[in-house]
């Protein structure tokens, strides 16, 4: 696991994160009637959980960081690039 796996990987457990804070507190009527302890606590679980999913069933947008290139992959990249920039000018 590399880099960008674990960029992406906390990303997405930051996300979960906020996702679950935030539904865990618009479920109380009042912000003084929200149980904090009890969802900070569903929050860092979750956080761990997406954690844990993305090491053992991977996450997709890092795959291709995974991948090295060959030389001839590199070359053909640079020359679609500077084909593109020649259609633009």
């Amino acid at each position: 696991m590399n880099k960008d796996f674990w960029k992406a990987a906390g990303i997405r457990a930051i996300r979960t994160m906020i996702q679950t804070i935030l539904a865990v507190w618009t479920a109380g009527t009042v912000i003084t009637d929200v149980d904090w302890k009890t969802t900070i606590l569903a929050t860092v679980s979750a956080g761990i959980y997406s954690l844990l999913t993305s090491i053992l069933a991977g996450l997709p947008e890092s795959k291709r960081a995974d991948i090295e290139l060959t030389e001839e992959e590199v070359q053909d990249a640079e020359l679609e690039a500077e084909e593109k920039e020649a259609e633009h000018e």
